[in-house]
């Protein structure tokens, strides 16, 4: 039997979003300098998140991160429903992203450039990314 939960214990909590204020980073300078927010901090979080192979660092949670490497040598059309699938998990992992969708694939040799657009709840953005297969 599951215990049931008294509806008068869910209204003493309130929740609120925290706030995404994150630390800059300068890809072309190799440094972090300033404070970023909203649609530049969901920039940075869809960059780190593709840029992270899952389950390959100790220091990233087992949630955190895609799992690309893996499609490398395998048949293009199972390569482009996975990225597109892993992708998606990957992002919506973040709360403040809501939906991934409009793929786009570009196949070139053995590489795929994927274009999308990720809704957040601060808007919209467009992003690409390569993966070689």
């Amino acid at each position: 039997m599951i215990p049931q939960v008294q509806d008068d214990l869910r209204q003493d909590f309130t929740f609120s979003i925290r706030p995404s204020r994150t630390f800059q980073m300068h890809d072309a300078t190799k440094t972090i300098s300033g404070i970023i927010d909203e649609v530049e901090a969901i920039k940075q979080a869809v960059f780190l998140i593709l840029n992270v192979e899952r389950y390959e660092w100790l220091i990233y949670s087992w949630n955190y991160g895609v799992e690309l490497h893996g499609l490398i040598g395998q048949p293009i059309d199972f390569c482009i429903a996975e990225i597109e699938r892993r992708i998606r998990e990957a992002l919506l992992q973040d709360d403040r992203i809501t939906a991934v969708e409009n793929f786009k694939f570009e196949v070139n040799k053995k590489k795929v450039l994927t274009t999308f657009t990720v809704v957040s709840i601060f808007g919209s953005i467009d992003t690409e990314t390569e993966v070689e297969i």
